[in-house]
């Protein structure tokens, strides 16, 4: 396949010729057609001399531009489907460009688009180029005042960034709000919002005395959902202020929820675009997962007022900047304000199934990527969930003191202003006098490291020598590749408690090897290493299953203790792996089913954490080091250790699940949430036991739910149980909820994610359901998505998973490319695969290959799978 598209590396960033101090724009909004007019003050940069200036712009109709006031005729300026070039003599001028756009035709929602009946934006990473010419690029900082006009009627509200200073009437039933940002900001943080609105109001007073209006927006029928996105928000603000000492700047704060939204959320200065599955919330729609989540994401655009707004990104390779540092900033919020434990888990557990395998694939880069074709493509969970832990480590490294230290240094030095992954480090290190010079190639350095343990204890001398060593996991780095930093905790345990150590038991790997001896031990001690996960590193310990069973039982360290349990669970699940491709059953340790027994029948034990506790490796871990994978062997294993404590343990788990049963009313505190999520466990183990009563229990729980934590999560058990009583629940569902879209996400999920073997023919039969919708992402997501990462169904050994997921990826390109990349992810185990599988995988890639006109964005991840663009 031929194509045209450029990558961009790194090391090649020059300054831009030109910076626009300032913007001066007017909106005529209508959906078919938008004209918008743009005054640019052009600065030439100083050190650039006799250079064009050269102005992006996408997807719109070009009708005048002037300089300084004088018209330019056809000839006296050069312009494409890309950008419009002028000759600018002046080292300034006020460049003038009048076009027009078509919201309602663009489906890729990037720059100005119509989500149902609402006019919104999605600027990030370049989406402002499809709203009018511009320098759009993350280092030009703008302020901008902004004019929007529209039918009163239909757009009563028009919003946009920084504060409201006019509203006018206007003939024809028209109306002119005016808004002026006095923050300087990159065009991918500018927004624009008009649409007949519900909205709820509220105010946060700041420590200096400040009132803060704040508002979310939302469809009409929509307000009563938005309250708990409203007290999520206050709480966000009051703790960034006690945590890490910073304010909110502006006079109001407002956040708009959109139905059709390719993202989570998006931190516009002061007027965020959220994705509605993130803001709308009611016990009846809502479950826990998505109280957390909305919590979470809430606090998290909100922390990027400061980490990504007021301190900005030089250029798109330094994405993990703001993203890597925001989601470390949501994490410990989400830590102090849920828990600490159940939090800490679960992200190292999505780090781990999902980064992890990102690590491993064919797409895989640094947090700091060195080239690119489509910087969409590098919103990855490397350069999020990774970036985070190495920010994390850093405060490991430092220490809670002088890495506030480092972060308000950092704020003094680059506030205003677009600044480079080296500038945060810089800061830390010289606030704090600790040497980072090391620890910095993990900015630059993919893959994940594998830690290496040897541990011995010497009765004589007292002295437990711990031996460390780490290795590259990637193939692109020699063996002996200069040495991470690694910060790791560990712990020593005797019986009866725990060894002291010095430093709470922090050690610093910087060398390929390194030996480490601590003495006065009084016992030989089990080992607890990696405590927290103070790194982003694979263990291998080789403790013996004797070993994990007692750290599963006694470490002190909740995550330790957590994983010891994952650990022993993999290493019988890999075992029984190999004995279903030996034709013969797998047998489990009865030690180690004891250990789920004990785990099942402890009182002592907080039920989220038990939930937790219980909760099997996932597939994708258990293929992690499969090469290649068998992805039926692994799938039977998993079912089969978890039938076998189900049937070992009926009694225990049938008692427990009734003890859980409460009916008060609904609330998202952390107890009922781990009660909720215990009970819902029970429930998928006793499944398990395939009976007509086990089938009628998950029915009763499904029908007598009284929120959708409990609805979804006993559907999403039935749905993986080949029963009439499943596809009545189905329906059932499907005809109580077919008038809310969010809700009929969950339910095209469910099914989707399916293990039963009709689930492909299922999903097709989805595709033409009346609540099925290709042009929005979500659905999409629900459906599409979430098939191709069913590892079982999608990963058929007929390759009928593999063409599915091509054709879609065809259809779905023209229309929306950030929608086609997602899915073109999913071939990521390519290079796992046994010969018949890749043959065939191959064959569907190559078959979206040759279709006319594909986007950069999936074909940098196609050829990158097939290894044709590294």
């Amino acid at each position: 396949m031929k194509t045209n598209h450029r990558t961009i590396h790194r090391e090649d960033y020059t300054e831009p010729d030109y910076y626009t101090p300032e913007i001066r724009m007017s909106f005529e909004l209508n959906p078919e057609s938008t004209l918008i007019r743009s005054v640019l003050s052009v600065e030439r940069n100083k050190s650039k001399q006799h250079s064009p200036l050269v102005l992006s712009g996408e997807c719109m109709k070009l009708i005048e531009v002037s300089i300084d006031g004088k018209k330019l005729k056809n000839g006296e300026y050069t312009v494409n489907d890309r950008e419009l070039v002028l000759s600018i003599d002046a080292d300034k001028a006020e460049v003038t460009t009048l076009v027009e756009i078509n919201p309602s035709e663009n489906t890729a929602l990037e720059g100005l688009y119509m989500s149902g009946s609402m006019f919104c934006t999605q600027n990030e990473p370049e989406g402002f180029r499809r709203i009018t010419y511009s320098i759009d690029r993350p280092d030009n900082m703008t302020r901008y005042t902004v004019e929007l006009i529209a039918d009163k009627k239909n757009y009563p509200v028009l919003l946009s960034n920084g504060n409201r200073i006019s509203e006018t009437e206007l003939p024809g039933g028209k109306h002119s709000v005016i808004y002026v940002d006095p923050f300087p900001k990159p065009s991918y943080l500018f927004a624009v919002v008009a649409g007949d609105l519900d909205r709820i109001s509220d105010s946060f007073n700041t420590r200096s005395g400040r009132e803060i209006e704040l508002n979310i927006y939302s469809d009409r029928g929509n307000a009563d959902r938005c309250f708990h996105a409203m007290e999520s928000l206050k709480k966000a603000m009051k703790w960034d202020e006690e945590r890490f000492g910073l304010e909110y700047d502006l006079d109001t704060y407002s956040i708009v929820a959109a139905d059709s939204f390719n993202m989570g959320a998006m931190e516009n200065k002061g007027l965020n675009i959220f994705n509605s599955s993130y803001v709308l919330a009611a016990p009846e729609t809502a479950t826990d997962s998505d109280y957390l989540g909305i919590e979470s994401v809430i606090a998290h655009e909100y922390f990027h007022n400061w980490t990504g707004n007021r301190v900005t990104c030089r250029d798109w390779f330094q994405l993990t900047l703001k993203e890597g540092l925001t989601v470390f900033r949501d994490q410990e919020f989400s830590a102090d304000v849920q828990s600490p434990t159940v939090n800490r888990i679960m992200d190292v557990d999505s780090l781990r199934a999902d980064q992890f395998e990102e690590d491993a694939g064919p797409n895989s880069h640094p947090v700091r990527p060195d080239n690119y074709i489509e910087i969409n493509n590098f919103y990855t969970r490397t350069v999020y969930e990774k970036g985070a832990e190495v920010i994390r480590m850093i405060h490991t490294i430092l220490g809670e003191e002088r890495f506030m230290g480092g972060m308000k240094l950092y704020f003094e030095r680059h506030d205003g202003r677009a600044v480079t992954c080296d500038d945060f480090v810089d800061a830390m290190q010289d606030a704090s006098g600790i040497d980072l010079s090391v620890f910095r190639r993990w900015y630059g350095r993919a893959g994940t490291p594998v830690l290496c343990v040897d541990g011995s204890y010497d009765t004589e001398k007292k002295a437990y020598t711990l031996k460390l060593r780490q290795q590259n996991s990637d193939r692109r780095y020699p063996p002996d590749a200069e040495p991470l930093h690694i910060p790791i905790k560990i712990g020593l345990l005797y019986d009866n408690g725990e060894a002291d150590l010095p430093n709470e038991g922090l050690i610093h790997l910087m060398e390929n090897e390194q030996t480490f001896i601590f003495n006065n031990i009084k016992q030989r001690p089990a080992l607890s290493v990696n405590r927290g996960f103070t790194a982003p590193v694979k263990v291998k310990s080789g403790h013996s299953d004797d070993e994990l069973r007692f750290l599963f039982a006694n470490d002190s360290d909740s995550f330790c203790r957590w994983d010891a349990g994952q650990s022993a669970a993999l290493k019988s699940l890999r075992s029984a792996v190999e004995a279903f491709n030996r034709g013969s059953g797998a047998v489990y340790p009865d030690s180690l089913l004891q250990a789920y027994g004990s785990v099942i029948e402890d009182k002592n034990i907080d039920n989220s954490f038990k939930a937790l506790a219980l909760l099997l490796p996932s597939e994708q871990l258990i293929c992690q080091e499969m090469n290649p994978v068998d992805f039926e062997a692994v799938h039977a294993a998993r079912r089969s250790l978890k039938s076998a404590v189900a049937h070992n343990f009926r009694d225990s788990l049938l008692k427990l699940y009734q003890e859980l049963e409460d009916d008060s009313a609904y609330s998202p505190d952390m107890e009922s949430i781990g009660r909720r999520s215990l009970r819902l466990r029970c429930l998928e183990y006793i499944s398990e036991l395939n009976s007509g009563e086990s089938i009628e229990l998950c029915k009763n729980h499904f029908l007598n739910a009284g929120n959708m934590t409990d609805s979804i999560g006993s559907l999403r058990v039935l749905a993986g149980i080949d029963s009439p009583v499943s596809l009545e629940c189905l329906s059932i569902f499907r005809e109580k909820w077919q008038d809310n879209m969010l809700v009929m996400n969950k339910w095209f999920a469910v099914q989707a994610a399916s293990s039963l073997p009709g689930t492909l023919d299922k999903v097709k039969q989805l595709e033409m359901d009346s609540a099925y919708n290709v042009k929005v992402p979500n659905i999409v997501r629900s459906l599409l998505v979430t098939f191709s990462r069913n590892q079982l169904r999608f990963n058929s050994q007929r390759g009928d998973g593999y063409r599915y997921i091509a054709e879609k990826i065809k259809e779905i390109d023209p229309i929306n490319p950030s929608m086609s990349s997602m899915l073109a992810g999913s071939f990521k185990m390519y290079g796992r695969l046994d010969e018949a599988r890749r043959l065939e995988m191959r064959k569907a890639l190559e078959d979206v290959l040759a279709g006319p006109g594909l986007s950069k964005n999936a074909y940098e991840i196609v050829s990158k799978t097939l290894g044709m663009n590294k």
